[in-house]
């Protein structure tokens, strides 16, 4: 089956994308926040709590709901590792959400860190960043995002 989750773009006030690096990942891979939806849980608070929990960040409005779910299967070499072997992959809803804060409102050492370090990047350079097994889902994320800028 495939695990329910929810990924977030945030904005800074530049349209600058907040990217990550995963401490079980620590190469050249960045990605953004992203995580499971709890039980009684809707998709955008899912999205929220996720976001709080990876980054400590609560000054947001939201911009958009991407209409569809992105999907994506893991590699073979992470099945029945990742979650305890209980999902092949991801079925997620996206949400796009303006970042209202300062960067020192950002904080990654969070009471169970998911990443390294973090950084602002332009739009075009989330599908050069991300692992392999989720470059189609950032593609569309990307055009979605392009779609709302332009907007």
């Amino acid at each position: 089956p495939l695990r329910i989750g929810v990924g977030v773009v945030l904005l800074n006030k530049k349209n600058q994308i907040f990217v990550a690096k995963r401490i079980d990942n620590p190469k050249n891979f960045w990605q953004m926040p992203q995580g499971g939806v709890d039980k009684g849980e809707n998709y955008y608070e899912a999205a929220v709590r996720e976001l709080a929990e990876e980054t400590s960040v609560k000054s947001i409005s939201l911009i958009k709901e991407i209409d569809d779910f992105t999907t994506y299967n893991l590699p073979e070499n992470l099945l029945g590792i990742i979650w305890k072997g209980r999902f092949r992959g991801q079925k997620q809803k996206w949400f796009i959400f303006k970042f209202e804060g300062e960067d020192k409102e950002i904080n990654i050492r969070t009471k169970n860190p998911e990443f390294l370090e973090w950084k602002w990047t332009e739009v075009d350079n989330i599908t050069k960043l991300v692992v392999k097994f989720k470059l189609d889902v950032y593609k569309k994320i990307k055009l979605e995002v392009k779609k709302c800028l332009a907007n």
